[in-house]
């Protein structure tokens, strides 16, 4: 398929700057793909619009306050460095921009400081000097790593906001953002309804969000990311596919996750690894029979998911509503549940 069948027009304005509060509170706009009904809901229905014996799968993992401020030597200059991920003890993917090279330096603080090791088309690596864990130089001097459609600086409230009330596997550099919609409250409703929760984990990173430069989708290679499912969740999952409940799946990455298994594995199985899932329409899905997701951007790997799940036409209907009834985009705006 050609990068052009994933444009829609849009309007900028309805890109949300601020999640509405409270969380469940967003609009949702349902799809239903046998009728091909349109309906506008609230996050709050959720429980309403499932059924007992369902299961709805999170991801869990944790965004790391990964974007830290730091000084170029030697010339002094006041830079921004996104810590992607540790490849081996000390040595970290990161994300710059500028003109660096190999051998120099980034200071954080008087104790702290990162080499360049590898700076080419592939990709950025440092060797971190510090007397404390990493972990400690987020938690000190660290910003949320907002999209960058989001015009604004990260602020102290963005450290709640763009998390999940399940948080729990830290190593993500941006939200699995169906997730965000999610209460406590919420989680009480749909478990008196019958409807189990489970989680798994994929550690969001640039691979899902690398830009699609070739005219034809299916040359586009996706970057790996870390995942991880449990015995329990495996369990949980073949239980629900055994007594006629449904798979709903929150979120892309939930999508890539459980579909990596069942295509390597021909069902689902506890196992941790590297995703590297292209889902593009004609994908037979396996495992996931329902999707909640928040709207994406134009001519992206989300986008190409969504349509491979929803169908593209009824994809580009719904979007098309979407814009048209001021639904809140992106990563703080509002979801779209798929049954």
């Amino acid at each position: 398929m050609h990068l052009s069948d994933f444009d829609f027009p849009f309007d900028p304005s309805l890109i949300a700057a601020e999640p509405i509060m409270p969380r469940d509170r967003a609009r949702l706009l349902t799809l239903n793909r046998q009728t091909q009904q349109l309906t506008h809901r609230h996050v709050t229905d959720l429980p309403n619009l499932l059924k007992a014996g369902d299961l709805l799968i999170v991801n869990d993992t944790k965004v790391l306050a990964a974007r830290v401020p730091g000084i170029k030597k030697p010339t002094g200059k006041p830079i921004e460095v996104l810590f992607v991920r540790e490849l081996s003890k000390g040595r970290w993917e990161i994300m710059v921009k500028g003109s660096f090279r190999v051998g120099q330096v980034i200071e954080f603080d008087q104790h702290s400081r990162a080499t360049i090791s590898k700076r080419d088309a592939t990709g950025t690596e440092v060797i971190v000097e510090s007397p404390e864990p990493i972990t400690r130089l987020f938690e000190t001097y660290g910003m949320m790593p907002l999209p960058p459609y989001i015009k604004r600086a990260p602020t102290e409230q963005d450290h709640r906001w763009y998390q999940t009330v399940f948080a729990k596997q830290g190593g993500a550099i941006a939200a699995p953002t169906a997730g965000l919609h999610f209460t406590e409250e919420l989680f009480g409703r749909l478990d008196a309804a019958g409807i189990t929760v489970a989680t798994v984990t994929l550690h969001v990173g640039p691979g899902t969000f690398k830009p699609v430069t070739t005219e034809q989708i299916e040359d586009h290679q996706m970057g790996g990311e870390i995942f991880h499912i449990s015995k329990e969740t495996a369990d949980v999952i073949m239980q629900a596919k055994r007594t006629g409940g449904r798979v709903l799946a929150v979120g892309t990455t939930v999508v890539r996750t459980l579909e990596t298994v069942a295509q390597e594995k021909g069902e689902i199985v506890p196992m941790s690894g590297e995703s590297r899932l292209f889902i593009t329409p004609g994908f037979q899905f396996k495992v996931v029979d329902a999707l909640m997701t928040n709207f994406h951007l134009p001519r992206t790997t989300l986008l190409m998911l969504v349509s491979a799940f929803a169908g593209t036409d009824r994809t580009r209907s719904a979007y098309e509503e979407a814009v048209k009834e001021r639904y809140r985009f992106y990563s703080y705006g509002d979801a779209m549940l798929i049954v």
